[in-house]
């Protein structure tokens, strides 16, 4: 009795954990993970694929040295594919930190929350495959992990002919909420400044005449 209600018990907690390995096409490993991964599954709307197109992505902060006050971003940031194709991603982490390519609006029929993502924990790379719809669209693509999509890793990928650029892509569009740093001087800030000036320039004459004093004794 003791050995079937331990039975029971393990099939009842274990059940759950082995079917969330298993979720959404999930591929897992200590490198990172590629989750809704689909190669071969159309999209409603879609009788074929239209063309395989191969894509490498790399990701990493050297990316981001060329726009002040960003961190990470993607070596490609505008991406466009026709109507049906499977696309198969590279996807290469040259940091040590963690990244993500992360893409929304897929159908959520597919996949679930309409997502299709590579993660990887740190300096490698992973290959995925995602098939898009036959409409024109522009789908949103950033990384998820804390602050990197605000820090620049963003892009956009177009269907077709697109739905149109998305905002604060680096290299591609205005930022919706733009970095400003405004210097408000007032006539205060004038007078703080030529008074530190005088200020100076009495401390300088004050310490000219002590060496001059000090070097003829």
């Amino acid at each position: 009795m003791k050995t079937i209600t331990l039975f029971l018990f393990f099939c009842l907690f274990a059940n759950p954990s082995f079917a969330a390995m298993n979720h959404g096409n999930m591929i897992m490993d200590d490198k990172g993970m590629i989750m809704n991964n689909n190669p071969d599954q159309l999209p409603r709307d879609c009788q074929e694929i239209s063309e395989d197109i191969d894509i490498t992505i790399r990701g990493g902060h050297k990316y981001a040295t060329d726009f002040a006050g960003k961190m990470f971003t993607y070596d490609k940031r505008d991406l466009q594919v026709p109507p049906c194709a499977r696309v198969n991603i590279t996807f290469i982490n040259e940091d040590d930190i963690r990244h993500q390519f992360m893409l929304h609006g897929l159908p959520g029929y597919i996949y679930p929350k309409g997502m299709f993502t590579i993660e990887i924990y740190g300096k490698g790379q992973k290959t995925g495959s995602f098939i898009v719809p036959s409409r024109d669209y522009t789908y949103y693509i950033h990384c998820e992990v804390s602050q990197h999509t605000e820090k620049g890793m963003k892009g956009q990928l177009k269907v077709g002919k697109g739905s149109g650029n998305l905002d604060s892509i680096l290299g591609l569009t205005a930022p919706l909420t733009p970095d400003l740093y405004p210097i408000n001087n007032t006539h205060y800030t004038w007078l703080a400044l030529l008074y530190s000036i005088i200020i100076g320039a009495v401390l300088i004459k004050i310490l000219n005449s002590f060496l001059v004093k000090s070097v003829k004794h």
